[in-house]
């Protein structure tokens, strides 16, 4: 009788085999402009069908927006069990280098934009659905593939938007999901979000006359800085048993190692950034308006709805006005550290890498949070962030076949569980 454990060895000796196989077409998947904003996904969902159509595999498509697609599968194993669902985007970050599209191999590495976030990880997913339907007869349950687009623009026509009309196709009793994480630790939390503009406005002039007007710049720039002074890496107020594992010794080497040295303590913080300032045309004339672009990034905790009530006061009293991006922010998230597909992941990175994964928080978000707050578990298995959004992004190619080989291990052990 063949096990859980015969067939991750099998499915696992078979992606070795077929290793330059999925090389070349990660290479064909990155080198796709599936760039955010704009978000035209077309041809990148074109990419993902017709990958499902040389399996032979059962799909649809679902959108919002015709430009921004998303592509559904289900296929159902031979005995009854839980429903595991796979999740991963198209859309990229926009690119200053164009060399990033020709997907080159440099040093074992596939330098492209997409290769950390999140095409590696997003194709770990659509082959581990597809590997496993001709070996269905030995799971139970149920696997659902999700391909979405939006993510990189707060997912609205996305991954929302598929649990706003097709929850019950979508929801599952657990999520898997190949966003940029790293090999060797488990992302069991990630902080919550606020995305607001502050801006000031007056009737310009000349630089020489400030007491004829106001001077949008010098107020944007003092309430900026009231928010770094107030706000930027204050301890959070978080669960004591949140804060327990993160501040746990593996966790703390695991997001230093992982993430980058004072990583760690940053999961504890809230932080500030001031990613953008617009105003002005000219040093010798006062500007008539001048616009700051703000992400915070919260822990578990109430600290986000707080500073968000208190927002408006400080706007106001340097003479600015404030607009939240709602699509763009959003509570923290965290899923069990210590759960069964938690287990699953610890066990097999174990076995297929020799290390240990420990829970640390995410610095950045991921689409898992829809399934983590109705209470699903959703476990992140892909590959190295550090590079994601720059001009040298990367995956190495071990790294790539790591994340498909987890991504296969971890479905074959849910499946492998009867209802």
């Amino acid at each position: 009788m063949t096990t859980a454990v015969d067939l991750k060895a099998e499915l696992c000796r078979h992606i070795g085999d077929r290793r330059d196989d999925v090389v070349a077409l990660l290479r064909d998947f990155l080198r796709i402009r599936s760039v955010n904003p704009p978000g035209d996904m077309r041809e990148a969902a074109d990419f993902v069908r017709g990958i499902l159509d040389r399996f032979g595999l059962p799909h649809r498509t679902v959108a919002a927006r015709e430009d921004m697609p998303n592509i559904i599968g289900r296929w159902d194993a031979a005995r009854p069990g839980r429903h595991l669902v796979l999740n991963g985007h198209m859309d990229v970050f926009p690119v200053s280098d164009d060399r990033l599209w020709a997907a080159e191999i440099e040093d074992g590495r596939i330098v492209a934009r997409g290769a950390s976030d999140m095409k590696t990880g997003t194709l770990a997913s659509i082959l581990t659905w597809c590997l496993l339907h001709p070996h269905r007869d030995l799971l139970c349950g149920a696997l659902t593939l999700t391909v979405v687009s939006d993510e990189q623009s707060g997912g609205r026509y996305g991954t929302k938007y598929l649990f706003d009309e097709h929850a019950e196709a979508v929801s599952g009793d657990c999520c898997l999901n190949g966003e940029p994480s790293g090999l060797g630790n488990l992302r069991f939390m990630e902080k919550g979000t606020l995305r607001f503009a502050m801006s000031a406005t007056g009737p310009g002039g000349h630089g020489g006359y400030p007491h004829r007007a106001n001077n949008p710049i010098q107020q944007i720039v003092a309430a900026t800085q009231a928010l770094y002074d107030r706000y930027h890496r204050r301890l959070a107020e978080m669960p004591e048993d949140f804060a327990a594992v993160l501040r746990s010794a593996e966790s703390v080497a695991a997001a230093d190692a992982i993430l980058g040295q004072g990583a760690a303590d940053n999961a504890l913080r809230i932080t500030v950034n001031a990613g953008i300032i617009e105003g002005g045309r000219k040093a010798t004339q006062i500007p008539t308006a001048c616009t700051v672009h703000v992400d915070m990034r919260f822990p578990v905790g109430p600290d986000r709805d707080r500073v968000r009530g208190e927002l408006p006061a400080l706007a106001e009293e340097f003479g600015c006005t404030l607009a939240i991006n709602e699509d763009h922010s959003y509570p923290a998230s965290s899923t069990d550290p210590f759960g069964e597909m938690a287990g699953f992941l610890r066990a097999n990175t174990r076995a297929l890498l020799g290390m240990d994964a420990p829970p640390v928080c995410s610095l950045g978000g991921t689409d898992t949070r829809y399934w983590r707050w109705r209470g699903i578990p959703a476990v992140i298995v892909g590959p190295s962030p550090l590079s994601m959004g720059t001009d040298n992004e990367h995956v190495t190619i071990d790294e790539a076949i790591a994340v498909l080989k987890l991504q296969v291990m971890c479905a074959v052990d849910y499946l492998s569980v009867p209802g």
